[in-house]
């Protein structure tokens, strides 16, 4: 009976796929250009046949076969959204209704340097109201250290966007120096245009990536290969395959074997991002909390007060003051972004309770290479913009 049931739906859903290509050849023939019409014609029938193909296969698979397509189907369109995750043990009763995502366009002036200027300091104001009940109760509000946005803790929990342990890290940390990001700063996914999200998601389906899972690293080489050989019809050097190497470790800081899929997911959109978008079009994105910080950090590198710093001195940044935060630093409710680069031999630069992670030191050609405020912006936005998700990973691993 469940298979009768099952041909007789799909045979529903022909007939109402067969209306709606009628429907749309109708349409087509009110459109002015011929070679348009035909384009589209070509590509939307395509899609429909495409789907009831689907529908079909669907049909004829076990129940087992169909449950499974329907979770991917929605895993699919969770990464689509830019919803992430969505754990099956979350109770919706009584929540607030999740945000619907809308993904950023391109516009004109994306390509066009910005005016960041380094002498005028840019002022920071927070809103007034919690983002989601639009309520204000002053010191309960919790603030974004990336954007304008504040928050109750309660609202982001009836949301889902805090559980568990999230909870005390960002009662812990939104106060102070550190920090913590908002659900929609925490996504580096979210800084993606429509157009980007799909290409990312053919490249994951061409490589058989599956949706909400965690890699090991022989998952990650194996896709970096794909990625590669894809791009430029070639074997992967080994000299970037050691790169992939550092880059996973950089993703898995509590050495567990393999890294979660948001943190991947993180890193291939910033990776994404570096490769299709300009620096100009990335410096757009800044936020005024994250331009004040970079200002702050220059400042402190320029000892010499000339709008000057060594290229040994922008990589240091690069591997200090753009590194993550660690928990062990909170109680100090200093943040490095305010004091330039950390020291070795600070206490703060122990990862861990392990030894200081050493900076190489600087060759002669980087020391008499000066960097002005733009230039220094430029090489490090991607790394700006990497830092901003709370976990401890960090996305986009300097080179070395």
């Amino acid at each position: 009976m469940g298979v009768l049931m099952s041909r007789r739906q799909t045979v529903e859903r022909v007939q109402k796929v067969s209306l709606a290509v009628s429907a749309f050849k109708d349409g087509l023939r009110e459109q002015p250009s011929t070679q348009r019409r035909a384009e589209a014609g070509t590509t939307r029938q395509g899609t429909l046949e495409q789907e009831v193909q689907e529908a079909e296969e669907e049909a004829l698979a076990g129940p087992s076969q169909r449950e499974e397509s329907s979770a991917s189907k929605a895993a699919w369109e969770r990464l689509r959204d830019g919803r992430g995750v969505e754990p099956e043990e979350f109770e919706r009763a009584n929540r607030f209704t999740p945000p619907a995502f809308i993904r950023p366009k391109r516009e004109l002036h994306d390509d066009e340097p910005p005016d960041i200027s380094l002498e005028q300091r840019e002022q920071i104001l927070d809103d007034e109201m919690c983002e989601i009940c639009e309520v204000w109760t002053a010191e309960s509000l919790f603030p974004c250290r990336i954007c304008h946005r504040v928050y109750h803790d309660g609202c982001l929990r009836r949301m889902g966007y805090l559980q568990k342990d999230s909870t005390l890290d960002m009662t812990e940390t939104a106060h102070t120096e550190t920090g913590w990001s908002c659900y929609y700063c925490d996504n580096l996914n979210l800084l993606l245009t429509e157009e980007e999200m799909y290409s990312l998601m053919e490249t994951l389906r061409n490589c058989k990536i599956i949706p909400e899972s965690c890699l090991t690293l022989d998952d990650f080489l194996h896709y970096k290969h794909q990625v590669h050989k894809q791009q430029f019809e070639r074997t992967m050097p080994e000299a970037q395959e050691e790169q992939a190497v550092l880059q996973f470790n950089a993703l898995d800081p509590d050495k567990k074997g393999h890294i979660e899929w948001q943190d991947f997911l993180s890193h291939e959109s910033i990776q994404l991002l570096q490769k299709i978008r300009p620096q100009n079009a990335l410096l757009q994105l800044l936020t005024p909390k994250e331009r004040e910080r970079a200002r702050a950090a220059f400042l402190a590198l320029d000892q010499d007060n000339d709008g000057f710093i060594g290229e040994g001195e922008c990589r240091q940044a690069r591997h200090t003051w753009f590194r993550k935060h660690q928990k062990e630093m909170l109680s100090c409710n200093v943040s490095i972004s305010h004091v330039g680069p950390i020291s070795e031999g600070s206490p703060a630069s122990s990862r861990n309770g392990k030894s200081p992670e050493k900076i190489l030191p600087a060759t002669k050609q980087e020391e008499t290479r000066n960097i002005d405020w733009p230039g220094f912006l430029r090489e490090n936005v991607a790394y700006i913009l990497a830092a901003r998700p709370n976990s401890a990973a960090l996305h986009l691993q300097p080179l070395a």
